[in-house]
C-alpha cells in the first residue's frame, strides 16, 4: 500500500505544469575535516556526446552550465591533506577547484581512491601522465583486480612504469588510515565487472561518517540493506544515474542501476531524518535530476531527499 501511494504522489507531482525550486545547499562547514562535491554527472558528462536531444538543449543554448563528473574531494585542513574520490576526464577541472577554493599545498593530491574501470572513474589518471602534467608518485588507491588491470595494459602501466603514480592496494572491509582520525573503508559492490571489481567507500572522520556508491547494479543484488546501512552514517552519496524506468531508449537491462524512484521507495517508511541522509549524485544527462529544478526532483526534496551539487561542503 505504502510503495502505490508513493508513486501516486510522484505522479502527480510530475504532472505539475510548474516547478518549484526546493532549496537544496548544505549548511556552512567549520570543520577542518570535510568532503566537498567536485562534479555530480555520469560517466560521460553533460552534455553528452552527440547529444541534440531536448535534455542538452539548455546547455547548448546557453542556459545552464557543464556538470562535471561525479567526484568528492575528501579535505584536511589541519593537516594540510587532500584525496579525491575518482580519477574522472574532467579531473584538470577538478584538481584546480580542490586546490583554488579548498586547499593549495605542494603535493598536487595526496591520493586518489578509485571504485571502478568504467571511463568516468579512473580514465583521468591519464593526465598525470607524461603527455600532461608528468606527477611524480600519486598515491592510487586500488582493489586487487584494478590494480592488476592498471600495471598491465597501456596507457596505464605507463604510469606505474614511470611513477607518476604509485598503487596502493586495498582489501574488501579492511580500512586504511589516513590522518587525524580519518579513514577510509572499500567495500565490494554488485556492478558491470569487466575489467575490475567494484567497491563503494565508507568515509569516517572524527565526528561523522559518509557512504560513497555512485554505481551498483540493483539494491536488492547487494548483500547489504542499504537502509540500514544509511541509518549508521550522517552522509550516503548514492547511485541516482537514472530517474525511472524507460529514460533511454536502449533497454535499461543492459546498463543496470538502482532507479531514484526505486531508491526513494525503499526508503519510504524511513524517518525523514534518514532520507536527509541521502544525497543522489551520478546522474546520467538523461536525468531529469541534473536540472536545478524540475517536478520530480522537487517532489523528492520535499520529502528530504537531497540531490549533489558541485560545491557543496560535508562536516567530518
Amino acid at each position: 500500500m505504502y510503495r502505490g501511494l508513493f508513486l501516486t504522489l510522484l505522479l502527480f507531482v510530475s504532472c505539475q505544469t510548474k516547478s518549484t525550486p526546493v532549496e537544496n545547499t548544505e549548511p556552512k562547514v567549520e570543520s577542518a575535516q570535510y568532503i566537498t562535491v567536485l562534479g555530480t554527472a555520469q560517466d560521460a558528462g553533460y552534455p553528452q556526446i552527440n547529444c541534440k536531444k531536448s535534455c542538452c538543449k539548455p546547455y547548448h543554448d546557453g542556459k545552464v552550465d557543464k556538470k562535471l563528473i561525479s567526484c568528492l574531494g575528501l579535505i584536511d585542513l589541519k593537516a594540510k591533506q587532500k584525496w579525491l574520490f575518482d580519477a574522472t576526464p574532467d579531473i584538470a577541472l577538478q584538481v584546480q577547484n580542490i586546490t583554488e577554493n579548498h586547499l593549495e599545498t605542494t603535493n598536487v593530491l595526496d591520493g586518489i581512491f578509485l571504485t571502478h574501470a568504467h571511463i568516468g572513474h579512473y580514465t583521468g589518471l591519464m593526465y598525470l601522465g607524461r603527455e600532461a602534467m608528468g606527477a611524480t608518485k600519486v598515491p592510487v588507491y586500488t582493489m586487487p583486480k584494478m590494480k592488476s588491470y592498471l600495471e598491465t595494459n597501456g596507457p596505464w602501466s605507463q604510469l606505474v612504469a614511470l611513477e607518476n603514480i604509485q598503487l596502493k592496494k586495498l582489501e574488501h572491509n579492511t580500512a586504511v588510515d589516513l590522518t587525524n582520525g580519518l579513514k577510509v573503508t572499500p567495500f565490494l559492490v554488485p556492478h558491470r565487472d569487466e575489467f575490475s571489481e567494484t567497491v563503494g567507500y565508507k568515509i569516517e572522520g572524527k565526528l561523522k561518517s559518509a557512504l560513497f556508491i555512485p554505481d551498483i547494479n540493483k539494491w536488492q543484488l547487494w548483500e547489504k540493506d542499504i537502509v540500514a546501512e544509511v541509518k549508521k552514517v550522517d552522509y550516503a552519496f548514492l547511485d541516482a544515474t537514472f530517474f525511472k524506468d524507460g529514460e533511454i531508449p536502449r533497454p535499461m537491462s543492459e546498463v543496470p542501476h538502482p532507479f531514484i524512484e526505486e531508491t526513494a521507495t525503499l526508503f519510504q517508511s524511513a524517518a525523514k531524518a534518514t532520507k536527509n541522509k541521502v544525497i543522489f549524485i551520478h546522474f546520467n544527462h538523461s536525468n531529469p535530476a541534473l536540472q536545478d529544478a524540475h517536478p520530480l526532483k522537487d517532489s523528492l526534496q520535499k520529502l528530504g531527499f537531497r540531490f549533489a551539487k558541485e560545491g557543496m561542503r560535508f562536516g567530518l
